[in-house]
C-alpha cells in the first residue's frame, strides 16, 4: 500500500507540472495501469470464490459472463472513445472500475459477484483500447509513433511490477481474511480517476467521424473483411490474449493442488509478473531480432508448450513452465498489440483495438466454461493439456495466413 501511494505522490507531482502537456500524458497512463493492475485480490480470487461455494464450472462461467459483458460494449466502447474521446472514455471506464470493487466488498454469493463482474466488465470496455489509442496518438502527435513499442512496453512492464507487488500484499491481507484485499482494492482503483481526469486529449481539436452503427459495423468489415492483413494480425493478436487470460484463472487452483498456502501462492504469482514486466522491457529487442515471421511462431509454439508441459509435470517442474509462459506473455502483449497499431489508422485506432479485444472475451467466453466443466469431471492436468492442443491449433492457422496474406 506504501509503494502505491508514494507512486502516485510521484506522479501526482509530474502531473501538476505537465497538465496541458500532451508529453503528460505518459506518466498519466502509467498511473491508470498501475491503478487498474495493482490487483490485490488476483492471488486469491478463486480461493475467495471457493471460500463463499463455487465451483470451478461456476468460477470459469463467472469469467465467461464478465466476457460476454465486455464483449456486449467492447465495440462499441471503442467506437465511442473515437468519436466521443479517449479521454471522457477512460475517466467513464475509471469510475465503474471502482464502483465494480464496491460491490464485491459486500458480495456473499454468485449473484453478487455477478453484478460486480457485470460494472467491472463494462467499466473495462472503456478503458481497453482506450488506453493504448491514446498512448499512440500522443507519441504520433509529438513525432515519436515509432517509440510505441518500446512505451507500450513500458507501460505494460509498470502494470505487471505493479501486480508483482499486489501479489504480496494480497497474500498478506488475505491472511486477515480473503474478503480484505477487495476491500483495499477499492482504494487502489479510485486512484484512476483523477490520473484520467487530467489527461489531454491529442485529437480534441481534431473533426470528429460521423456516429452512427453503420459505421461501427464498416469499421469491423474493414478490419475483419476487407483488409486481410489487419484481419490475421489481430486473429493471431486475440488467439495468443485469450491463452493467456486462460492460462491465469488455473494457476492458483494448480498450485493450491501442490499443496501451496496461499503467502506462497502470492510470492509465486508476484515473481511470474515480475517475469512478464522484465520481459517486456526487452520485448522490441527480441522481436528486431527474430523479425515479425519467427517472433509470431515463437509465441504460438511457447504459449501452446507452456499449456501442455505445465499440465504434464503436476509438480515443481510444472511452476517452471510456468514461468516460461509468463516469458512469453511478455514479448506478445506489447509486440501483438504493435503489429496492429502499424497498419490502422489514428481515428480507428480505439475501435480496432475493441475488436481485438471483442475476440478474445468471445474465445474466452466459449472456452473458458468448458474447461472449467472438463476440470471438474476430469483432471485440472489434463484439462491444461487440452488447452494447449486448442490454442495450438488456433494459433497456427493464424500466424500461417498472416504470413500469407503479408507475402
Amino acid at each position: 500500500m506504501l509503494f502505491v501511494y508514494t507512486i502516485a505522490i510521484i506522479f501526482a507531482t509530474q502531473i501538476n507540472e505537465m497538465t496541458a502537456s500532451i508529453s503528460g500524458n505518459i506518466p498519466k497512463l502509467y498511473l491508470i495501469k498501475i491503478a487498474k493492475w495493482f490487483m490485490l485480490t488476483m492471488p486469491i480470487i478463486v480461493l475467495f470464490y471457493q471460500e463463499n461455494g463455487l465451483s470451478m464450472q461456476d468460477v470459469l462461467t463467472l469469467k465467461g459472463i464478465y466476457s460476454v459483458a465486455v464483449v456486449a460494449l467492447e465495440i462499441p466502447s471503442g467506437y465511442i472513445a473515437d468519436v466521443w474521446g479517449r479521454k471522457k472514455s477512460l475517466i467513464l471506464g475509471s469510475i465503474l472500475g471502482c464502483l465494480g470493487f464496491v460491490v464485491y466488498s459486500f458480495s456473499h454469493g454468485f449473484s453478487g459477484f455477478l453484478t460486480a463482474e457485470l460494472i467491472l466488465g463494462i467499466g473495462s470496455s472503456f478503458i481497453s483500447g482506450s488506453d493504448s489509442a491514446m498512448l499512440y496518438d500522443s507519441l504520433l502527435k509529438m513525432k515519436k509513433e515509432k517509440d510505441y513499442l518500446k512505451q507500450e512496453s513500458r507501460v505494460m512492464s509498470v502494470g505487471n511490477f505493479a501486480e508483482a507487488l499486489a501479489g504480496i500484499a494480497g497474500g498478506s491481507l488475505a491472511l486477515i481474511s480473503l474478503r480484505t484485499p477487495f476491500v483495499f482494492q477499492s482504494f487502489i482503483a479510485f486512484i484512476a480517476i483523477p490520473a484520467s481526469i487530467l489527461l489531454v486529449d491529442p485529437n480534441q481539436n481534431a473533426v470528429k467521424i460521423k456516429v452512427g452503427f453503420k459505421h461501427i459495423l464498416s469499421i469491423v468489415k474493414f478490419s475483419l473483411w476487407d483488409n486481410a492483413i489487419l484481419r490475421w494480425n489481430i486473429v493471431l493478436s486475440s488467439v495468443i490474449g485469450c491463452a493467456t487470460l486462460t492460462l491465469a484463472w488455473f494457476i492458483q487452483p494448480y498450485l493450491r493442488d501442490l499443496d501451496m498456502e496461499v503467502s506462497t501462492i502470492g510470492v509465486i504469482w508476484t515473481l511470474l509478473n515480475l517475469t512478464v514486466g522484465f520481459v517486456a522491457l526487452s520485448a522490441y529487442k527480441i522481436e528486431g531480432y527474430l523479425g515479425k515471421n519467427g517472433t509470431s511462431i515463437f509465441i504460438v509454439l511457447g504459449v501452446s508448450i507452456g499449456f501442455i508441459l505445465t499440465g504434464w509435470f503436476n509438480s515443481l517442474i510444472g511452476v517452471g513452465v510456468l514461468f516460461f509462459f509468463y516469458f512469453v506473455r511478455g514479448i506478445a502483449t506489447p509486440v501483438l498489440k504493435d503489429y496492429i497499431n502499424r497498419i490502422t489508422e489514428s481515428e480507428m485506432r480505439a475501435t480496432v483495438l475493441s475488436v481485438r479485444n471483442f475476440i478474445i472475451r468471445i474465445c474466452f467466453a466459449l472456452i473458458g466454461p468448458f474447461l472449467g466443466w472438463y476440470t471438474d469431471h476430469f483432471t485440472l492436468s489434463s484439462a491444461l493439456m487440452l488447452a494447449g492442443g486448442i490454442f495450438f491449433v488456433l494459433g497456427g492457422i493464424s500466424v500461417l495466413f498472416m504470413i500469407k496474406v503479408e507475402k
